[in-house]
């Protein structure tokens, strides 16, 4: 079997199994998936910044030339003032076909543009972790797809352990898009959706893996970028809705929950590539 059979087989699968192991909380019940969605968004944002901080970043940064760590520092930085910019965009055009705050209607209509506004809000969160989610997939397909031109036993360990490394942090993009307004179905989607990028990005490094080399810590720190201000600008602030005790400890119970799992997950992958 051809090196890139193997690549779009492998990558394919990873994919898919990732995303429907993770697609198991859409068959819960409605009210079951309603009392369990505010921590899966707990869990979510230690998943995200944890994925940024402890994955994609120190990936993006290593081996990297001194003279280039600024940049890509910079890139982050980037990043997240384009998310921002791009959010304000889509809000304020929202603004001007609907009702809202900046239209000086009266306080009911206020009231029901703010709602608007903050449903609105939800969903563009929602679009940017699918963005978020299909660079972080299109690298992780380039990393398939090198390791099968390396060996492709090297290739078959590691699309196996980018697919363990992916499902809890599917879970996590599944509470984000429901928390958005996306139906189960459409979730299901769009997650399947964005983890064929990790095909392209394994097709595309079989074809031209030194070009992409250069350029790969950079789609690393983009995608840092994406998950850092969602959990902070979008997520983060939905928790500070509630303020008693008893919800802010599980909030944090789960905050943490999310970043154990994630850096188990990374350990296994390591011990399994090893």
């Amino acid at each position: 079997m051809s090196t890139l059979l193997l690549i779009v087989i492998f990558t394919a699968i990873g994919g898919v199994l990732s995303v429907l192991a993770a697609g198991v909380f859409l068959l819960l019940p409605e009210q079951k998936r309603q009392s369990l969605l505010p921590h899966g968004i707990s869990f979510a944002i230690g998943a995200l910044l944890t994925g940024a901080f402890c994955g994609l970043i120190p990936h993006a940064f290593e081996d990297v030339p001194v003279a280039d760590m600024q940049m890509l520092s910079a890139t982050i930085l980037i990043g997240i003032l384009l998310f921002f910019v791009l959010e304000k965009l889509l809000v304020w055009r929202h603004c001007h076909s609907h009702a809202c705050e900046a239209h000086g209607e009266d306080s009911h209509d206020d009231h029901h543009g703010h709602h608007h506004q903050n449903d609105h809000g939800r969903r563009v969160a929602g679009m940017f972790i699918i963005l978020g989610d299909s660079m972080h997939n299109f690298v992780d397909g380039v990393l398939i797809g090198a390791a099968f031109l390396t060996d492709p036993q090297l290739g078959i360990v590691t699309s196996l352990a980018v697919t363990a490394h992916e499902i809890p942090q599917e879970v996590g993009d599944f509470a984000i898009l429901l928390h958005s307004g996306y139906t189960r179905g459409k979730a299901l989607f769009y997650n399947m959706l964005a983890s064929l990028t990790t095909v392209i990005g394994g097709v595309l490094a079989y074809f031209s893996l030194g070009d992409l080399h250069h350029i790969l810590p950079y789609f690393l720190t983009l995608a840092a970028s994406s998950f850092i201000y969602i959990a902070v600008a979008d997520l983060i602030p939905s928790l500070h809705q509630k303020t008693d005790i008893k919800t802010s400890l599980e909030q944090i119970g789960f905050i943490l929950a999310g970043v154990g799992l994630i850096l188990l997950m990374q350990t296994i992958a390591h011990r399994f590539e090893g």
